[in-house]
């Protein structure tokens, strides 16, 4: 990893810096909070978490947060869980995303650029989104829709699903999706809990050039759910509303003015979910309140994304990031939904996408970059980039190759952004700022009004040391509790077990001598050898930098005798054999890069590594597995993209055991 002396791989240009909205917040904040007017972003970050309730004040300010009932105080008790955030407070998120669309100047441009696999952006205004908006809700009420009431989606990544998210939002009810690619396990894992009263639904949809028909699903899906009092069409591949559902332009055909519910601060926004590989998933409620403030200084600040900008994230609705890609809409920014695969036609499709869209922030997973690289492409050759200033990732860390590759290939001047947050606050801890430098194979910095910290077991606060990643004050956007869960117990479980009162994460990070951060994997999946913890990203990026192993999974096994079993396991590239050569140079390559410690006691070929449906390898329920659990204990099988995959694991035990 990157020492935290070495040159900066990319610095910001004076005029970047001073054009940055963080610069002109910080003076602002200087003359009307106290925010310290030098110093840069060390020292607005340390007043930001000093004053944590000045802070928040200033944001809500600076963006103009229309509160309908005033807030009584900031923060009423900073505990946590069970922060209160703007107690008194009544607002509506639906009504500031469509802010833009009441400005004549801009309402009849873009809000929407919607992009399939044809690569032809079609764009939906800011006026008819609005018009979309207010003729759904109108309908919704008409079907008993009630502030509190859940809606799901079943969608990809359309624009009806993002008017359908809206018009429930001003509604009062509370969003909650899943993608289409989703099994109807996995779907109702997560929509029986929160037991909704309307559903959208897709007929289909398309993906790396084939047609994917769906409906079985939505109708096993349907019989499922008890609850729904409706179920709203929207035919994608063309077919007919099935028998007793309401087809989508029926409700979206009016011209009914908006009528935002103005709800508590604290109110539901929506239902996100956890990866569930080792159970149910956890169904995460986050506020409106907290979401609208947590997004407009994420996207405001560090982001730096405005009414100029067109803001792309490859991503599907079963993702955090496609929540957090709608909240584009709070910044009047143009947002950028693609719908298809993300190297179909080819590996560089998402680069056309931005080409074709002129966006100015591409967000991706780290996994594309990388793949990007092995396939030897060259987005900035061979495409128009002129308008894209950021280059963001998540997902997994970016590796120091990662960087370097983007650097090289996609612009020199590109700052390159990975952030690293979770699905548990929708947001992220630490990653962009306009007005920092870059160094290889860091987040720049920890974010605004988060005390993002390492700690040792003991809940010393480390630097320049790997600890676990702990937040010390509340975020606005951490969950407002679980559903159904309502003594709390599970929540408190998730994060606050291993030290009272502090959230803990469960990635490993090391908080450099200059502030930066660098993420080294999940905690809980964390190899320990001879004592030694070593984070698996790390084990990662110096395998596949070889180019005949297409990905790899490693894992730690604590042996009932004492001793302990590391093996890598690998999936080669095509035309590629697993054969002494290969080995040794995987060997090599672990050796010399990280440790010896690092070089696995076995490396072993599998058919494929299996991921969580958002593309995350699985490492817990391989090592439950590996234990000798019964694949049914060891993970929850509708969590998983290829369960077959998972039988390997479990054969491979037998035959240790």
């Amino acid at each position: 990893m990157n020492s935290s002396n070495a040159a900066p791989l990319w610095q910001p240009s004076q005029e970047r810096i001073d054009g940055a909205t963080i610069t002109r917040f910080q003076a602002w904040a200087a003359e009307r909070y106290g925010a310290p007017a030098d110093g840069g972003y060390a020292a607005l970050h340390r007043w930001s978490v000093e004053e944590l309730a000045t802070f928040w004040q200033a944001v809500a300010d600076w963006f103009d947060i229309r509160f309908t009932t005033p807030y009584e105080s900031v923060v009423a008790d900073r505990s946590m869980p069970g922060a209160q955030w703007f107690p008194g407070a009544t607002v509506n998120y639906a009504e500031h995303a469509l802010r833009t669309a009441t400005d004549p100047a801009r309402a009849q441009e873009p809000a929407l650029l919607y992009v399939d696999e044809s690569q032809d952006p079609q764009p939906v205004s800011w006026s008819e989104l609005r018009r979309q908006v207010g003729a759904l809700a109108a309908q919704l009420r008409a079907l008993g829709v009630r502030p509190g009431d859940r809606v799901s989606g079943y969608l990809p990544n359309i624009p009806q699903a993002v008017t359908a998210l809206l018009a429930t939002a001003a509604v009062g009810a509370v969003w909650t999706s899943c993608a289409p690619d989703f099994g109807a396990r996995g779907v109702l894992d997560r929509f029986q809990q929160v037991e909704p009263v309307v559903l959208f639904a897709v007929d289909g949809y398309r993906y790396g050039g084939k047609t994917h028909d769906r409906r079985d699903t939505v109708a096993e899906v349907r019989a499922e759910l008890p609850t729904l009092r409706a179920v709203i069409h929207i035919p994608l591949l063309g077919t007919p509303a099935p028998d007793g559902a309401l087809d989508w332009s029926a409700v979206t055909s009016g011209d009914a003015e908006p009528v935002f519910e103005q709800v508590p601060f604290d109110h539901p926004l929506w239902v996100l979910y956890s990866s569930g590989t080792t159970g149910l998933p956890k169904a995460i409620v986050q506020s409106q309140g907290g979401i609208l403030i947590e997004h407009l200084k994420q996207l405001g600040l560090h982001c730096d994304l405005g009414p100029d900008d067109r803001f792309f994230w490859y991503t599907s609705t079963g993702w955090m990031m496609w929540n957090f890609l709608v909240s584009g809409l709070l910044t009047g920014t143009t947002i950028v939904l693609y719908d298809g695969s993300p190297g179909y036609p080819g590996t560089d499709a998402q680069w056309r996408i931005a080409e074709a869209t002129g966006t100015t922030l591409f967000g991706t997973s780290a996994a594309y970059i990388m793949a990007c690289r092995k396939a030897g492409i060259h987005p900035a050759r061979d495409h128009d980039l002129s308008r894209v200033k950021c280059v963001a990732t998540t997902g997994s860390p970016l590796p120091p190759d990662g960087f370097r590759w983007l650097h090289e290939a996609a612009g020199d001047d590109l700052w390159i952004a990975s952030v690293s947050g979770g699905t548990d606050v929708c947001s992220c801890f630490a990653g962009a700022v306009p007005t920092l430098p870059v160094h290889i194979g860091e987040l720049q910095a920890a974010c605004l009004g988060i005390d993002l910290q390492a700690w040792d077991p003991q809940g010393r606060p480390l630097i320049g040391e790997v600890g676990e990643l702990v937040v010390t004050n509340p975020m606005p956007s951490m969950p407002v509790r679980f559903w159904n869960d309502p003594d709390g117990s599970r929540y408190t479980g998730s994060y606050f077990e291993m030290y009272p009162g502090v959230w803990r994460h469960g990635d490993w990070i090391t908080i450099t001598g200059h502030g930066s951060v660098i993420i080294h994997g999940r905690s809980d999946s964390t190899l320990n050898r001879q004592g030694v913890r070593m984070g698996s990203a790390d084990i990662y990026e110096a395998v596949e930098r070889l180019p005949e192993i297409r990905e790899s999974l490693v894992i730690g096994v604590e042996e009932p005798d004492g001793g302990y079993w590391m093996p890598l396991f690998v999936h080669l590239a095509p035309g590629t054999a697993l054969d002494d050569a290969l080995r040794g140079r995987i060997k090599q390559t672990l050796r010399e890069q990280l440790s010896p410690r690092h070089v696995p006691d076995d490396i072993i070929e599998v058919p494929g590594i299996p991921h969580t449906l958002t593309g995350k390898r699985i490492e817990v329920p391989v090592k439950r597995l590996l234990q000798g659990a019964a694949l049914d204990r060891a993970v929850n099988p509708g969590s998983v993209d290829d369960v077959e995959l998972l039988h390997f694991y479990e054969k491979l035990a037998r035959d240790r055991g």
